[in-house]
């Protein structure tokens, strides 16, 4: 899959990376350092970084929805929200049924503009990621419809829900279970665009193993961030059928990572203090 390319470590020097998503009409990529209390901007063009909000109330995950504005998962002030053409924020969602959210961590916005996140705390009574140790909710996974501006329970049936990301065809989620050991990335069905069902597990890691955030290429294949040894930090490269296909090697625990560029050919990956990139022979599927 790898076409005359390296890694490359585009930028450096913070605290916790996460979040990374790329705006192909301005040729930037917003990330997240929730521990900096910082969502960082790095431009394409030189290669600059700069603060885009500060404070982010410990953001961690970030996307696009259909119409390109940023979608974020909030984890101190425990809500889902939108950046605004002019900038200004929208909040989304920050309780269901009357109760507080727990931490937002990862969100995807499928092509009918619903957006699907998880709710779970990541590091409970953690002032580095957000102190957010009362939980009200069960961890979950949500769809939230922006054009009615309702929610509803996609799945509460995976203890500690993560990263996800849809299949080319949207006709799969793939979540991943941050709560036992070993973890387990889950794949549903999507049923009529909206719901979920015949959840099985999709990949059964080793103990020592980290899945965090991840994404679909157009092929189908599954690029989710690994770690935490040495040996295991990185990217792993499932197919379709859970085989691991490659593995990318960083020196550094990766998080979370998404494609970008031009031709949607060149992965990002936010490890723990540095941004690295590599270009790739397939290209992330439109909206992850």
């Amino acid at each position: 899959m790898i076409f005359n390319s390296g890694v490359e470590q585009i930028a450096t020097g913070f605290r916790w990376c996460e979040g990374p998503v790329y705006f192909g009409d301005g040729r930037y990529l917003i990330f997240s350092d929730p521990g900096s209390e910082a969502v960082m901007k790095w431009e394409e063009a030189d290669g600059r970084v700069s603060v885009f909000r500060k404070p982010s109330h410990h953001t961690n995950g970030n996307t696009r929805d259909r119409q390109g504005r940023l979608i974020s998962c909030e984890h101190s002030t425990r809500r889902l929200t939108r950046t605004e053409y002019d900038g200004s924020i929208t909040v989304l969602m920050d309780k269901f049924d009357g109760k507080l959210l727990n931490a937002p961590n990862d969100v995807v916005v499928k092509s009918d503009d619903s957006i699907w996140f998880s709710d779970a705390l990541a590091r409970p009574g953690s002032f580095y990621s957000g102190y957010t140790d009362k939980p009200e909710l069960p961890y979950r996974v949500y769809r939230f419809d922006p054009k009615t501006r309702q929610a509803t329970v996609a799945t509460d049936n995976v203890p500690r829900p993560n990263g996800l990301c849809f299949s080319p065809d949207e006709s799969k989620l793939y979540v991943i279970d941050s709560g036992p050991s070993p973890r387990i990335i889950h794949l549903f069905d999507v049923v009529d665009g909206s719901k979920l069902a015949n959840q099985r597990p999709w990949v059964t890691c080793e103990p020592n193993e980290t899945p965090d955030g991840l994404r679909c290429d157009i092929h189908g294949n599954i690029w989710a961030g690994w770690g935490m040894s040495p040996a295991l930090d990185g990217v792993m490269v499932f197919n379709p059928a859970g085989k691991r296909i490659g593995f990318i090697a960083l020196p550094e625990r990766c998080a979370n990572l998404c494609f970008g560029g031009p031709h949607r050919n060149r992965l990002f990956m936010a490890a723990s203090h540095s941004i690295y990139s590599a270009y790739f022979n397939t290209q992330g599927v439109k909206g992850g």
